[in-house]
């Protein structure tokens, strides 16, 4: 039964009236004799109680006292009176008021009510002994007053106490106690408190009257309800701290409550974030439920005179409390009593020294921390995502990476995902790692798995990149901490199952490929190159992906002329095939190209890729079956993506899918003079890539093949009719624009990817040419201009007709070496 589900005071008043008469059995007895002297008697002999007899007469409870015949009184003073009626709202000085009998007849009865509980319906035999603290029953039969006021007076007077009422039919109690031979009423446990009796102690037990009227020097007040006796003792000012309202109310209202509450000191069983939490305004419902656990209704108040070993009663949610008494004290489970019954009018309070709850039967979620801990917005928008499971399982261990609400009221703007949606939901769950990642477990560069199942990824987690940086590897506290570029604030907490960093901002899971890579303006080639193509869109959704992006100077590492041709309109095959060789169809973050020294990748082209790893770290990326000893650098960046991640290269790699031949670089180049020259000169297998002929001087040459190229204008000045007729000169012209270079002579074993992508090396460089055989002025050499990055060509040894070297810029000839 629920403390909220008791019947309510005013329904069991409703049925009082038909049955009050037969409630007034027990003090029906046979009226005194009118020679007997009465209690009443004894009071107007006393000049100290006229105060007492106005307001025994104003309730119109002296036929009540007539008709009692065995009692005890402990009458207040005229003094005491006097001082009680000076406190602000007292009763007793309304009702020494001439105008008293105007009040409403249910204030007369709320004082008649103070009034029972100073009477005792028997004659006390003798005073406490010193060491002892009795009890005794008085006439008040705790009640809630009738709201509102009403001026019709109760049936069947003499006013007598009703039987009934929030003590299950229960008189509230009374405790005497002795102290140096003085002897008090009304005090607690402990013999403390209480007014004291200054008049009629010699008359108990020495009497012949059937009643004992004893002067004290206060007014007793009735124990109020639970509610404010809770507020009375400063031993439980946890409990009065998280009290809630609506507790407040249950306390007040609920009749027949038996409340074990525990001390202060018991609630530091908690963790400190689970008192944070209880204290918090989310906490309503778990207080009830603690309060339920710690509360007993049955029909009868179970104050501690009901105690014994063995005895087990059954709390309002269902849990046991059993009893050990011994000579040392009483338990209940595990927590002493230290101090029972403390009365209230609707029950009774007892103290404890533990909490009073079953192992795990309060168990605080990862939600209920988050709530205490200022996180409330992060709260509530998980709940409309519907992700209430990630914060509200208690088995699963999760490290959370929580913004506050201070942090979440600066993104509250149309950028930011609106509730409920899909975009939120996403987000919501990078901020959710599974396992337990303390500080000491973090390592710069780590990318660890999100509770994000990302489509792109077929599914798999979504994974978040770590920065640590730190100035003493050996203590957590000095460590700089990041989740995907957001800050971590302050010291994480840890609660059981789950840990908590406080973060600078929401983390938002990575974006598309071509999103991620475009705040990157050296990558600004490569991504104007892809969307040229109809492959853009595909690629942006395509699924567990690598894309290996080449810098803006791979292009022109690579070579004008072949930028030139991959993007003309007649190559759009090529280059998206060059575009698809640098996308592995695997998702392949540093890990993989960093361990080991050599792996093999697929691409989105069809081909493979090859990384070699260096013991020096460095990792050079070749195409397999592709343009010979190509190589790219290697930068591995984790730019994480949507679909993937992004690493870096430092050149283009080129599939064996496509074919540059010499001829469609001087195509590229504007050298179609060059191109029919060469042709006609018998060269053509040259600009085709095809063999030597058989036969030929070259054929069994393992040679590749340098042109140097002049443009269309070049050959202005020159008479082409003339070159033409002249096939020796032409072919002399021709020759003198062959460099053949031995393949071992270009490439060696580096891991510069540099070394490996030039042709010829042209600092200070002399090479010979196919005319060079038949011509003391065959070779050429190669100088950098002055305060320039060009280089001039020109042939060795001779002089122009003017009398200056023969030489040509060579930015004004292409130069490819095309192995064949």
């Amino acid at each position: 039964m629920h403390l909220r589900q008791c019947l309510p005071w005013a329904l069991l008043l409703a049925l009082l009236p038909a049955a009050s008469t037969a409630a007034q059995i027990p003090f029906s007895q046979p009226s005194p004799s009118r020679m007997t002297r009465t209690l009443v008697d004894a009071l107007n002999e006393d000049p100290d109680y006229t105060s007492l007899l106005r307001l025994l007469q104003r309730t119109r409870l002296i036929p009540t006292l007539n008709r009692l015949n065995e009692s005890t009184f402990f009458a207040p003073t005229n003094n005491a009176i006097k001082k009680h009626s000076s406190q602000p709202g007292s009763l007793w000085r309304f009702g020494l008021e001439e105008e008293a009998d105007l009040v409403p007849d249910n204030i007369q009865e709320q004082l008649r009510q103070q009034l029972f509980y100073h009477l005792l319906n028997e004659t006390m035999p003798a005073l406490p002994k010193e060491s002892s603290v009795p009890f005794y029953k008085t006439l008040l039969y705790p009640r809630k007053p009738l709201e509102p006021p009403t001026h019709e007076p109760p049936p069947y007077p003499p006013w007598m106490p009703i039987p009934g009422g929030t003590l299950g039919g229960e008189q509230q109690r009374l405790r005497l106690a002795s102290l140096e031979n003085k002897f008090y009423v009304g005090v607690d446990a402990f013999g403390q408190g209480g007014a004291k009796i200054v008049k009629g102690v010699q008359d108990v037990g020495n009497s012949t009257d059937n009643f004992v009227l004893l002067g004290v020097d206060d007014v007793l007040e009735p124990p109020p309800d639970l509610a404010s006796i809770v507020q009375q003792y400063s031993t439980i000012s946890y409990f009065q701290k998280i009290m809630t309202p609506e507790i407040m109310a249950r306390l007040n209202s609920t009749p027949e409550l038996t409340l074990f509450l525990p001390v202060d000191e018991a609630w530091e069983a908690f963790h400190p974030i689970e008192r944070l939490y209880l204290e918090s305004e989310f906490a309503t419902d778990d207080l009830h439920r603690i309060l339920d656990m710690h509360a007993v209704i049955e029909e009868h108040v179970a104050w501690s005179d009901s105690f014994e070993s063995g005895l087990k009663l059954t709390t309002v949610k269902g849990t046991k409390l059993e009893f050990e008494v011994t000579p040392e004290g009483t338990k209940i489970r595990d927590a002493k009593l230290t101090q029972p019954d403390i009365y209230a009018s609707n029950g009774v309070l007892h103290l404890v020294s533990s909490l009073l709850l079953p192992p795990d039967s309060l168990k605080l979620t990862p939600e209920k921390y988050l709530l205490a801990l200022n996180c409330t917005k992060f709260v509530s928008l998980l709940h409309s995502a519907e992700l209430e499971h990630l914060i509200n399982d208690t088995h699963s261990r999760y490290t959370i990476l929580a913004p506050s609400d201070d942090v979440l009221s600066i993104f509250e703007d149309p950028e930011f995902p609106e509730p409920g949606s899909e975009e939120l939901k996403k987000l919501l769950q990078y901020h959710f790692i599974p396992g337990h990642w303390t500080p000491n477990k973090l390592k710069t560069g780590s990318l660890l798995e999100t509770a994000l199942k990302e489509p792109g990824l077929n599914d798999d987690s979504q994974v978040l990149s770590v920065e640590v940086q730190s100035e003493d590897k050996k203590k957590s506290a000095s460590k700089t901490i990041s989740f995907g570029g957001a800050g971590v604030i302050g010291d994480p907490v840890e609660v059981n199952n789950t840990l908590i960093y406080f973060v600078s901002r929401p983390l938002t899971p990575p974006p598309d490929v071509f999103q991620a890579a475009l705040p990157f303006l050296d990558l600004s080639s490569f991504l104007a190159a892809v969307f040229s193509t109809a492959k853009a869109e595909a690629l942006r959704v395509q699924p567990s992906t690598t894309f290996l992006i080449p810098h803006n100077d791979a292009f022109k590492r690579l070579g004008l002329l072949v930028s030139a041709h991959l993007l003309s309109a007649s190559s759009k095959d090529d280059l998206e095939n060059v575009i698809m060789h640098h996308v592995l169809d695997t998702v392949q973050y540093a890990a993989p190209f960093q361990n080991g020294s050599q792996h093999s990748f697929s691409t989105l082209e069809g081909s493979d890729v090859k990384v070699d790893r260096f013991v020096n770290g460095t990792a050079l990326v070749s195409s397999s079956g592709g343009w010979a000893d190509l190589r790219a650098g290697l930068q591995t960046r984790d730019l994480l993506t949507k679909t993937g991640v992004i690493h870096e290269l430092s050149d283009i790699m080129i599939p064996r899918s496509v074919s540059i031949s010499i001829g469609k670089l001087v195509k590229a180049a504007k050298g179609s003079t060059m191109s029919t020259l060469v042709n006609k000169a018998g060269f053509e297998w040259i600009l085709n890539g095809t063999a030597p002929p058989e036969g030929s001087p070259w054929s069994d040459a393992n040679v590749g093949w340098t042109l140097l190229c002049p443009p269309d204008d070049a050959f202005k000045t020159y008479n082409l009719t003339q070159l033409y007729s002249d096939l020796e000169g032409l072919r002399s012209l021709v020759a003198q624009h062959l460099i053949p270079t031995p393949v071992q002579a270009i490439f060696g074993e580096s891991d510069d990817p540099v070394s490996h992508n030039r042709p010829l090396v042209l600092e200070d460089a002399t090479y010979s040419t196919l005319q060079s055989e038949q011509s003391a002025y065959g070779d050429i050499v190669f100088q950098r201009k002055t305060g320039s990055a060009d280089f001039i060509v020109g042939i060795k040894g001779a002089r122009g007709t003017d009398g200056k070297d023969d030489t040509s810029t060579l930015g004004k000839v292409f130069r490819l070496l095309y192995w064949v």
